[in-house]
């Protein structure tokens, strides 16, 4: 009996694992917030955040609604931003009685795409081609994970690229976690239950939680893509940073999955086409990678330069 105590227990805390997943529940921009609304609540407000109808995990890279989430939904609005604009996420729980991010081990990743050939709340996701912007791992410990910061209650700022063409986008943060505990299957065997816990280094058991904000970049930026990838596509199952057997161990190096950051280039010159190798990128996690710095006024007036890497952090 107490060792089935003890067993119920050790599957009990399992659970919220398991069962609370999570979603965007506000975006700002430059400062200006746009809330999301809850996946469980249908749509109650105008948003740009494309609205998912369940916050649990997308499963397998082949999966259709790994652009934007479960069923995601066009939003109805399309808000502003300009070449070097700063996208604030924020993240919660889908169960409202436990309102913070469940998760804290695996990448954060931002990719961004043309809503070619009309505005982005009428733009089929599906059709997207995306080159990736920003992606954040472990931090420089080797150890902690930046996801860690969000279960904590932090959001994550992500920098629009400084020369960017203007246009509507959509802009895709995904959390990519690797849970301990992924899934569950029970069997009675002599009266006891026994739990099988499929674990997330099993080739197929990584979650993806993609959301979609839409986003009009104004300004007079030419940049464009060197290259762009589609989801589904750009990973596989068995991807390096998607298939990690040593993502558990505290100092692993870590490899991003999908392209490296993509380098912007003049309107009008060669573009590669799509690359769905969805292979690893070459660049291991040491907290975030980005392009070039800008300049910030600080409360003082007095004009600083940051990195990408550093304006990340700060937030």
């Amino acid at each position: 009996m107490k060792s089935f105590a003890t067993l119920l227990i050790f599957v009990t805390a399992a659970l919220p694992f398991v069962s609370a997943h999570g979603f965007v529940s506000q975006v700002a921009i430059d400062g200006t917030l746009y809330k999301g609304n809850h996946p469980n609540k249908g749509e109650q407000f105008p948003s740009p955040v494309r609205l998912i109808n369940d916050p649990a995990p997308v499963k397998h890279a082949d999966n259709p609604n790994l652009s934007c989430g479960q069923n995601a939904k066009n939003a109805k609005v399309v808000a502003d931003a300009n070449p070097g604009s700063l996208l604030t996420f924020s993240w919660q729980s889908g169960d409202d009685s436990v309102p913070l991010w469940p998760h804290n081990t695996g990448p954060m990743i931002t990719y961004m795409a043309e809503c070619t050939g009309t505005t982005c709340d009428k733009f089929d996701s599906t059709q997207a081609k995306w080159f990736k912007i920003h992606e954040v791992g472990k931090k420089t410990d080797g150890k902690t994970w930046v996801q860690a910061d969000i279960q904590s209650g932090k959001s994550l700022t992500v920098p629009l690229p400084d020369d960017i063409k203007a246009g509507d986008y959509l802009v895709r943060h995904e959390v990519s976690n690797h849970v301990l505990f992924a899934s569950t299957s029970v069997k009675l065997i002599d009266g006891w239950q026994i739990v099988a816990l499929h674990l997330a280094t099993d080739i197929g058991g990584a979650e993806f939680y993609p959301s979609c904000t839409q986003v009009r970049v104004g300004g007079n930026g030419t940049g464009v893509p060197d290259k762009t990838v589609s989801f589904p596509g750009a990973y596989k199952d068995d991807s390096a940073g998607i298939f990690d057997p040593t993502v558990f161990n505290p100092g692993a190096v870590y490899t991003f999955p999908g392209p490296p950051v993509a380098k912007l280039v003049a309107t009008g010159a060669a573009v590669n086409s799509t690359n769905n190798a969805a292979q690893g990128s070459s660049s291991p996690s040491t907290a975030a990678s980005s392009q070039s710095c800008k300049t910030i006024v600080d409360e003082n007036g007095n004009k600083r330069s940051y990195s990408r890497v550093m304006r990340s952090l700060m937030h």
